[in-house]
């Protein structure tokens, strides 16, 4: 039996934050109270002194592709590099994805792809299943059922990349899919670019793009489409919605419009969409800022960054998908090049560094980062909290800890950052999985191996 007494701290919660002290029992958070004396208990304790730091329920980042295979390659950070970078910023638990494999049932992809993380992976993580038009059949429902059934309830889809075969092409199947998921209380995420704007814009591009055109190729218009137009059939059935790393103004203001219309659509967006706009695409390294969807413009940092601070965004992720320098610089291209970016890292700094700058709420980017996310994925309370009983998943947060992102400092075998040089407020300086510690902020103590598979159950 061990215990931890993390002691004199702001305890932060979705709620409050009130200086008190929590006691880790094994993996169990034991007690939460204004003050527990050491010397009540008869076991030895390892004392954390957390004076002037926030003690918060463990980040979660709800947008992960570690060790993704795609277009022939992997990217940069396997599990085992993603937990550890994961555990640097202060991030517990994440939410990956495991694709619809060709010619699998999607219980069987589920499976695939959770016997690979179970040996790599050193923080929990839950998953989000891939629903692709190319294995859609009548057994679907039936498909849902049995991976409802082990562990599963947050579906992917998305509505480009026809030529891939994972965009659900046909109106008919795509509201069986809703319908579905309604009937079986599971969730919908989608990936939302307007495919026949997509491609009717790629036959009219002559000659071969730069880095530059990524955001013309694929605009906000193709985003704010899409949302209307899977959100009219999320609307349809009654099934709620999440809409995955929102990247401009058209497209939130088609998410508020579904909302006024009656629709449950949650809004996910990122620190890149946020913080980070498309003249990074100009520059020599261009390449290295591709993703999709492509960055924006100012005028839609801002717009995101006000709904963020007007509650119109339910979560905070990253959509974590590591290529090197080597990788992403290999074309100037932007169909070709790799697309994505590291970020799981940096997710808590530069929220914290926002927050503190337009003075929102602590509460609040607990919300957006940790509580939120585990109660739309049915993780929460176990994840995403500090209550007595659930899971010891504990970041304690310097808010007195100013730096500077710098490519030498992230752990991410990328090899860079998208936000060095930027001035960062705050900083993860201790993680705890289920009562054990993985980072110090200096080092790291996570093994391959001891993360849990979460089901969706709570």
């Amino acid at each position: 039996m061990s215990y931890i007494l993390v002691k004199n701290g702001l305890v932060t919660d979705s709620e409050k934050s009130e200086k008190a002290d929590v006691l880790v029992k094994d993996s169990k958070i034991a007690k939460v109270a204004a003050h527990i004396d050491v010397s009540s208990l008869y076991e030895n304790v390892k004392v954390i002194d957390a004076d002037g730091k926030y003690v918060m329920p463990g980040f979660i980042d709800a947008h992960t592709h570690y060790h993704l295979v795609s277009r022939g390659t992997v990217t940069a950070d396997s599990f085992e590099q993603g937990s550890r970078l994961a555990a640097f910023g202060g991030v517990t638990s994440v939410i990956d994805f495991a694709d619809h494999d060709r010619g699998e049932t999607l219980c069987r992809s589920l499976n695939n792809r959770l016997s690979e993380m179970k040996k790599g992976m050193a923080i929990d993580y839950t998953l989000h299943q891939g629903v692709y038009g190319h294995g859609y059949d009548e057994t679907i429902g039936t498909q849902l059922e049995e991976l409802k059934k082990q562990g599963v309830k947050t579906l992917k889809i998305f509505t480009t990349y026809r030529e891939t075969g994972y965009l659900i092409e046909e109106r008919e199947k795509l509201s069986d899919l809703f319908r579905n998921a309604k009937r079986l209380g599971m969730l919908i995420t989608a990936h939302c670019e307007y495919n026949p704007l997509i491609e009717e814009i790629s036959r009219n591009q002559v000659g071969t793009p730069c880095p530059k055109d990524h955001a013309d190729l694929r605009p906000s218009q193709a985003e704010a489409k899409a949302i209307e137009y899977y959100g009219s059939a999320a609307l349809e059935a009654q099934c709620p919605l999440y809409i995955v790393h929102v990247s401009s103004e058209a497209g939130i203001n088609a998410v508020r419009a579904l909302r006024r219309a009656g629709a449950v659509i949650y809004a996910e967006t990122t620190p890149t969409y946020l913080f980070l706009e498309r003249s990074l695409l100009e520059g020599s390294e261009g390449s290295l800022y591709v993703m999709t969807p492509p960055l924006r413009t100012k005028k839609d940092n801002l717009a995101l960054q006000q709904a963020v601070l007007d509650g119109d965004i339910d979560v905070i992720a990253t959509d974590h998908c590591a290529f090197t320098k080597n990788q992403k610089l290999s074309s100037t291209d932007p169909r070709v090049i790799y697309p994505g970016i590291p970020g799981t890292e940096e997710m808590s700094a530069l929220l914290y560094t926002f927050a503190k700058k337009h003075s929102m709420p602590v509460t609040d980017m607990v919300k957006l980062i940790s509580s939120n996310p585990a109660k739309i994925f049915g993780i929460y309370p176990q994840k995403g909290s500090l209550q007595e009983g659930t899971d010891a998943d504990i970041t304690v947060f310097d808010p007195d800890c100013e730096w500077i992102v710098r490519n030498a400092d992230i752990h991410s075998e990328s090899g860079y950052s998208a936000f060095a040089g930027m001035k960062a407020s705050g900083r993860a300086c201790l993680t705890i999985v289920r009562g054990n510690v993985v980072c110090d902020g200096i080092s790291y103590y996570g093994k391959a191996g001891d993360g849990m598979f979460v089901r969706q159950d709570y």
